[in-house]
């Protein structure tokens, strides 16, 4: 089949749209010649810091096909396959920074007792035990992202990072497109590895002979650890053999020196095309790092770099509200042009937003007194049919969000029955 004939949008547009210098061919999934085309399920996270402004963020309706608030309206286009939560809490722990806290436990799969040796209900990610099902059929377990252009290190990795292995291990976000761009699609550089991979292998043989049974255990561990690397090598190179063919170049220009839109945008692109070939089903993406209050340019937003964190607490000028007004909407349009993206590809019978669950939320509702409670939680895409779409649904207040991941992940194929604090399945998740 000819995917490439099927695209609705134009073969050399997707990122240079974005100002980028990437070809990029829209593909159905890049399936294994001959494979069923039932299209995987996919999830991403979309982090925006510091809260929402709340009176311009919540409908005021509820139930389906509800009217969209002026923050939502970005995603009138695409209403019918998302899907609003409200009422969603997080519990906040005394002792830590509110903005740390917000950004680093939002995903956490800790109970609110759980704490690291930091004072965070910190442990591994809901992202990350997804990653542990999904992550077994593709070359790359997860994939993290920072829209992060700043370039002073005034905070702390608690506030530009919301994927966790687990206490004290962070799953780094990259920021440089180029080295998104780089660890994706570079075949040479993971043929170079594999080659590396093949001496280390040979050397241990050449080693079993002379060691002793406790060295013997530890080798065995060792080169178990050196397999599983190949294991995800050759799952590289097996995707990289098409898509090495797609004329695909780096993103050329740098990203310290992108308009904000464009390197939001050129991150995103990457993403979905990691997505959509398949080298990973799992992906998180932080907008913009939580607090950090150096200034920042919004290009055709505001006329001068502003302090967003800053803003939220000056919320009761209605000035400033506006403007915070004027910035969820910047960052929602953003997400919408994501979401439009992953609609526009077919796969099958349906597109690629179809087997998304694309989650875009806060681990703080409003940045003003750092509120955890009533959290903006949406979700675009069905996760392959399997959500219900086009609705809103206002669920008992102090339900935990944490209950929404359980159902996530479960649609994921993550057989658990709690995360965190849940309690339970979101009431109507499911179709």
């Amino acid at each position: 089949m000819n995917i490439l004939r099927q695209t609705r949008i134009p073969r050399r547009t997707f990122l240079r749209g974005c100002g980028a210098a990437m070809a990029l061919p829209f593909l159905d999934a890049m399936q294994v010649r001959g494979a069923a085309p039932a299209a995987p399920r996919r999830a991403a996270f979309f982090y925006i810091p510091n809260g929402v402004a709340q009176q311009a963020w919540h409908p005021k309706e509820t139930g389906n096909n509800f009217s969209l608030s002026p923050t939502l309206k970005p995603l009138e286009k695409v209403r019918q396959k998302i899907s609003l939560f409200s009422n969603l809490d997080r519990v906040k722990v005394a002792g830590t920074d509110g903005h740390a806290q917000a950004g680093t436990c939002w995903l956490s799969s800790a109970a609110p007792d759980e704490l690291s040796p930091a004072g965070y209900p910190l442990k591994r990610t809901i992202d990350q035990v997804m990653a542990d099902v999904a992550g077994k059929s593709t070359a790359f377990r997860s994939l993290e992202l920072s829209c992060n252009s700043f370039t002073d290190n005034r905070e702390s990795v608690y506030f530009d990072n919301i994927s966790w292995y687990g206490h004290g291990h962070v799953a780094r976000s990259i920021k440089d497109p180029r080295l998104v761009f780089n660890r994706l699609f570079a075949v040479k550089e993971h043929q170079a590895n594999a080659s590396v991979l093949d001496l280390v292998l040979a050397d241990a043989k050449d080693l079993q002979g002379k060691l002793g049974r406790l060295d013997h255990h530890k080798l065995a561990e060792y080169m178990e650890s050196v397999r599983t690397v190949e294991q995800q090598i050759e799952r590289i190179t097996k995707r990289q053999v098409d898509i090495r063919d797609l004329d695909l170049e780096e993103p050329g220009k740098l990203w310290t020196t992108m308009r904000r839109d464009e390197y939001i945008q050129v991150m995103g692109d990457l993403m979905i095309l990691a997505l959509q070939t398949d080298l990973t089903r799992v992906a998180t993406m932080m907008v913009s790092p939580e607090r950090w209050d150096s200034p920042l340019l919004f290009e055709d937003v505001f006329t001068k770099p502003i302090r967003h964190h800053g803003w939220t607490h000056n919320q009761k000028n209605q000035n400033v509200l506006r403007d915070l007004e004027k910035l969820d909407r910047f960052h929602m349009e953003q997400y919408a042009r994501l979401v439009a993206k992953m609609d526009a590809i077919r796969e099958g019978e349906g597109t690629l937003l179809d087997s998304m669950m694309f989650t875009l939320g806060s681990g703080l509702s409003s940045g003003m007194l750092h509120t955890c409670t009533n959290l903006p939680a949406l979700i675009s895409g069905s996760g392959g049919g399997l959500l219900k779409t086009n609705r809103h649904d206002q669920h008992a207040k102090g339900t935990p969000i944490a209950n929404l991941w359980l159902s996530m992940a479960r649609v994921m194929g993550v057989k658990t029955d709690k995360i965190g604090d849940s309690t339970g399945e979101l009431k109507g998740f499911l179709a």
